[in-house]
């Protein structure tokens, strides 16, 4: 049964709702950290700098995937407030369509156009080779990062956040020992870092399709289940948002473009450090995930005191946690990156870069309280403006300040762009506060 988030407390729901996908995260970002470990110590720096150059290209269709299915779970989570519990089937169904059409011609297109697109990025010429093989095959994983995507926001949105974390770990188990097999084994290279996280990604997608099945009897489909009624009130919620991170994502890789002009050392450097990040913020961004699916259900049940009361409960969390956050990443950044077989200069690059970014943890935090609260009200429009926003400022500084910080001035770039943000954000929230509150 749907998991309703509109009684009780909300500290213990945000929690409950949270963790999971916390451990989700951590897991999924566990595909990168191996590849990066393994091919590290087994092939060397440059494999490390090969994949790095790759991941504007495979992240843009991460960031448009995520992107349209945060939507479509902020719709799901609406219809579970509302206790409109039929229209789900409609809604896993009617994204599968849509979003699975679409991925697989253009993840095609890109596999073509591999080695363009790879020249058009400057991709450093003592890698490109490695970097063009990878990106042919980890795009093959795209489809089911799709699939399991939907099904995911889906099940986010009735309040099962449990789904998605098993299974992830059954796409990690499988990752970390096709790493392994193909890499330090079979001496595959980065050949066998793609493959192993295109048959992962795979699995993840086939568990997660059986589990829905086996579990919720109503989210079982049939061929009459497309509706465009929910295809246009799912698009409302979704298209503004996969635009801000499709943006993001081109933004991405105007400034791969520019990184990969200071050389595969700093490529290799801050591709890690940026690994490490992802995974240090992940708690930031899932309890914002978590005020979205919260504020979203309870609107549906127009319970507006609650919807209010999370976001406070959420911005108390999200500061706690975001200055634990620092102090970890300042004490340890240099222990950490080195774990992945870099060399002392892209281990000093690594700590540089933290000590730029991570003062800038806590303005993350308030950002991604206020966009969840917006995006839960159904504010998406404004949301993926800003992101855009704060995309061209951010590219803007670090061409400008290039000459004050060299190759830190990606961190430094992108935690001033955090301060125009989360400005954006608060005159939103407080200009349009009870307006989103009275509808």
């Amino acid at each position: 049964m749907p998991n309703n988030m509109t009684q009780g407390s909300i500290t213990k729901a945000l929690l409950l709702f949270s963790l999971p996908l916390i451990a989700s995260g951590l897991l999924q970002q566990l595909y990168g950290w191996v590849d990066a470990f393994v091919v590290g110590n087994v092939v060397g720096e440059d494999a490390i700098a090969a994949i790095g150059a790759t991941h504007a290209v495979w992240h843009f269709y991460v960031m448009a995937i995520t992107g349209f299915t945060s939507g479509v779970s902020i719709l799901s989570a609406r219809y579970c407030g509302s206790r409109q519990d039929q229209k789900q089937k409609l809604v896993l169904f009617t994204f599968l369509v849509v979003v699975g059409l679409v991925i697989f011609v253009t993840t095609l297109f890109t596999i073509l156009f591999a080695e363009p697109a790879l020249r058009l990025l400057k991709t450093p010429s003592n890698i490109f080779e490695m970097s063009e093989e990878y990106l042919r095959i980890v795009m093959l994983g795209i489809p089911c990062l799709a699939v399991y995507n939907v099904y995911s926001g889906v099940l986010r949105g009735i309040g099962d956040s449990s789904a998605p974390l098993y299974s992830i770990m059954v796409s990690a188990v499988s990752n970390v020992a096709l790493d392994i097999y193909f890499v330090a084994i079979l001496g595959y290279g980065v050949k066998g870092a793609a493959l192993a996280t295109f048959i992962s990604q795979a699995a993840m997608m086939v568990f997660i399709v059986i589990y829905t099945f086996i579990r919720y009897p109503l989210l079982r489909f049939g061929i009459t289940s497309f509706d465009l009624d929910i295809l246009a009130d799912g698009s409302r919620l979704a298209l503004p948002i996969t635009i801000q991170s499709m943006v993001t994502a081109a933004g991405n890789l105007v400034l791969q473009n520019f990184m990969n002009t200071f050389g595969s050392v700093t490529v290799a450097a801050i591709t890690t450090a940026y690994r490490v990040d992802s995974v240090i913020v992940l708690p930031i961004v899932n309890l914002g995930t978590g005020i979205a699916t919260i504020v979203s259900q309870n609107k549906g049940a127009g319970e507006k005191e609650r919807e209010k009361e999370c976001l406070r409960i959420g911005i108390k969390m999200m500061v706690i946690i975001s200055v634990i956050l620092m102090i970890i990443i300042l004490s340890f950044a240099g222990k950490i990156v080195a774990i992945f077989g870099i060399t002392e200069e892209a281990i000093m690059i690594g700590k540089g870069f933290f000590r730029g970014l991570a003062p800038f943890y806590i303005v993350f935090s308030l950002i991604m309280a206020l966009r969840g609260f917006l995006e839960g009200e159904g504010d998406v429009i404004f949301s993926g403006i800003n992101g855009i926003i704060t995309l061209i400022i951010r590219i803007i500084l670090s061409y400008a300040l290039c000459p004050f910080f060299g190759n830190m001035v990606i961190a430094y770039a992108e935690g001033l762009s955090w301060l125009f943000q989360l400005a954006l954000f608060i005159w939103r929230y407080r200009s349009k506060r009870d307006i989103i509150m009275a509808n």
